[in-house]
């Protein structure tokens, strides 16, 4: 009995020692070669991007963006005004009443004086990887500079380079975020998802060939 316990403690030792490798080659894949990539506003301003990539996230019952939402707003605002990309798609959950971010995100950035047939729109960026394979296949777009913030900025530009964009990234960190742990947390395993994911040339997971408002 004492050797059989033994036994299965050491298979579930060696299990956790394999699933932390695995973590750690994948977010080591992730985070290295996209670190080169987050530049300054002025270094974007060199780069010659088709367009921002707004990457979603949540927006109150009103239509009002989060503050990390809104913080990647305000940027590609900045950097439209600045000439750094004629065009911003917006790219995130319109797929249903209760998510609304891609249209809340349209409505915050003409707001800001962004003129509205420049801001196109992406309601099925469902996920990062899904935003950035869109971004090529459904608008076009081949080398994009990304808004977000820095804890997700790495699997975004990994994600970027996998769909055959050439990419920049801007972090957005304008102030501190509630529950910034959890992010982290999450983000972590969401880098091992979206290697397997470039690892086998995945198309989109929304099989939606087109946006709903893509004007």
């Amino acid at each position: 009995m004492v050797k059989m316990l033994k036994g299965i403690g050491r298979l579930f030792l060696g299990m956790a020692v394999g699933a932390g490798l695995v973590i750690g080659a994948a977010n080591a894949a992730v985070c290295l070669p996209s670190a080169s990539e987050i530049v300054t506003e002025r270094e974007a301003a060199s780069f010659g991007a088709d367009c921002i990539l707004v990457l979603g996230a949540a927006v109150y019952a009103d239509g009002t963006p989060s503050a990390i939402l809104q913080d990647r707003l305000d940027v590609a605002a900045r950097l439209y005004r600045a000439g750094i990309a004629p065009k911003v798609i917006v790219s995130g959950n319109d797929s249903d009443d209760s998510h609304n971010e891609a249209r809340a995100m349209k409505a915050y950035l003409v707001l800001q004086g962004v003129p509205e047939a420049d801001v196109l729109c992406d309601a099925y960026g469902l996920t990062t990887y899904d935003s950035a394979w869109r971004a090529r296949a459904v608008f076009g777009a081949h080398r994009i500079v990304v808004a977000t913030q820095t804890y997700h900025l790495y699997r975004a530009l990994f994600d970027a380079r996998g769909a055959g964009l050439e990419a920049r990234g801007i972090a957005c960190d304008a102030r501190a975020y509630q529950h910034q742990v959890n992010y982290d947390f999450r983000e972590v395993f969401a880098r091992v998802k979206d290697a397997g994911l470039v690892l086998v040339h995945a198309p989109s997971t929304t099989g939606r060939p087109a946006s709903r408002d893509d004007s």
